[in-house]
């Protein structure tokens, strides 16, 4: 039996098609449950859910097989984990914006002498400044990261942009895309040699729909 992590939130139904058109399929309605762990009708796959941050966790440290997860939080994770595919659902930008007309080069608007930047995804958005030699401090936030420009809590945010449209709507604007992000199949890399057989059977199932 493979164990597959799956994000609990907007992930799960996709992912959950995805499954079944590979010919992965659970019994219960996984979405409105309270249960967390669920088997697949031919007891081949046990699903768990997750929060989605927690996924490339489990995944790392053998808990799952594998996983579903964006991009996002993989390289938020800097887990050492496979990544054989792109699911091709859940597309958004990694995104640095800020004020209308702002550029990236400007300097806060205070007598700060850094910038002060507010995320949910600390590590990408500390790689990112340090890569361009840029001062900055991490204003660490879990929601409602369009509010911190309005209030003069940070100069920047990084944040995930699907459309842009909150962004407009509080005045804000892309200031640089830093990835792109979408969702992708995470394989642990002891379970790759130990249940080769099985992971690559799925593999091609899932390439088979996606392409």
């Amino acid at each position: 039996m493979l164990v597959i992590a799956l994000c609990k939130g907007r992930f799960l139904a996709p992912s959950l098609d995805l499954l079944t058109e590979a010919g992965i399929c659970f019994p219960e309605d996984i979405a409105s449950s309270r249960k967390l762990i669920f088997n697949s009708e031919d007891h081949s796959f046990r699903a768990v859910l997750v929060k989605p941050a927690d996924v490339p966790t489990y995944v790392e440290y053998g808990a799952a097989d594998m996983g579903i997860a964006g991009r996002d939080v993989i390289l938020e994770s800097r887990a050492d984990v496979l990544q054989p595919l792109d699911l091709k659902f859940g597309y958004c930008k990694i995104a640095v914006a800020g004020a209308n007309g702002i550029s990236e080069g400007a300097p806060p608007n205070t007598s700060r002498p850094t910038i002060r930047v507010a995320t949910k995804y600390p590590r990408i958005t500390m790689d990112y400044y340090n890569s361009r030699g840029i001062p900055v401090e991490i204003i660490p936030l879990s929601g409602s990261i369009e509010l911190a420009p309005l209030i003069g809590l940070a100069d920047r945010i990084v944040d995930l942009v699907e459309t842009g449209r909150t962004l407009k709507d509080n005045g804000l604007e892309i200031v640089e895309v830093i990835a792109e992000s979408s969702a992708r199949l995470l394989i642990n890399r002891a379970g790759y040699q130990t249940k080769r057989d099985e992971v690559l059977h799925l593999i091609q199932a899932l390439e088979k729909v996606i392409r």
